[in-house]
């Protein structure tokens, strides 16, 4: 599913946008302030970022900035009340995807979303199809040639994820942060283990291959 991450101070606009967006299908994470997004960031992938400019502590282009020091291709929308060429001339030179000015339309967000996913090249699909491997993720189900392959709810997870954003690195570390509890005891290893798993499973598939990047994680690649 995909994650956004809305960082917005006005909790009632912030409940507004997220209410809208998590009934249009997204899973969304809510942030008053630029040091709870680094929380939410730091916790769970996100496919997308809405954020204010005018913020205590730090704004939205230090936010921009930051994120853009850490990930080039994440799309970033601004929503602000300020209408100004200045103000939108530095969040494009910040890294910005697009700029909205409040009161933001919902329905005109949600367009925007879907047009920068889109060239970001971010499937919004609930399936994946292969030539030879389908994957359903709201059957939670697997199939190879046709016969149902017996993935346990996390190894689908996974797959579903590295297959969904082929030629994409995940780091050890990422896999864990979003497939694994705070309190779970899971190592790095711990993903090989499920990698291993996973690529016994599929090993039959000619459409795709799990691919290990040495020393970080590990791709899923679509021949």
């Amino acid at each position: 599913m995909i994650r956004i991450l809305i960082v917005e101070d006005d909790r009632d606009l912030n409940l507004a946008m997220s209410t809208f967006l998590r009934r249009r299908g997204y899973e969304v994470s809510a942030a008053h302030c630029v040091p709870e997004a680094w929380d939410e960031l730091a916790e769970h992938r996100h496919d997308l970022i809405i954020s204010d400019i005018m913020m205590d502590k730090v704004d939205g282009f230090e936010f921009a900035r930051m994120i853009r020091q850490e990930d080039r291709g994440i799309p970033i929308i601004f929503i602000s009340a300020r209408d100004d060429i200045q103000a939108k001339t530095r969040g494009f030179t910040e890294g910005v995807d697009d700029y909205m000015v409040k009161p933001v339309d919902f329905e005109e967000l949600d367009l925007r979303i879907n047009a920068l996913l889109r060239r970001a090249g971010i499937r919004q699909t609930h399936r994946i199809e292969l030539s030879d491997f389908v994957m359903d993720e709201e059957e939670r189900a697997a199939y190879l040639d046709g016969q149902e392959v017996k993935l346990t709810s996390r190894e689908f997870d996974i797959l579903f994820k590295l297959l969904s954003y082929p030629r994409k690195t995940f780091t050890r570390a990422m896999l864990m942060s979003e497939f694994w509890d705070l309190e779970s005891e899971a190592t790095p290893r711990t993903v090989d283990v499920y990698i291993t798993r996973i690529r016994e499973k599929v090993q039959a598939a000619e459409s795709f291959e799990i691919v290990t990047v040495h020393g970080l994680g590990y791709k899923g690649v679509i021949r």
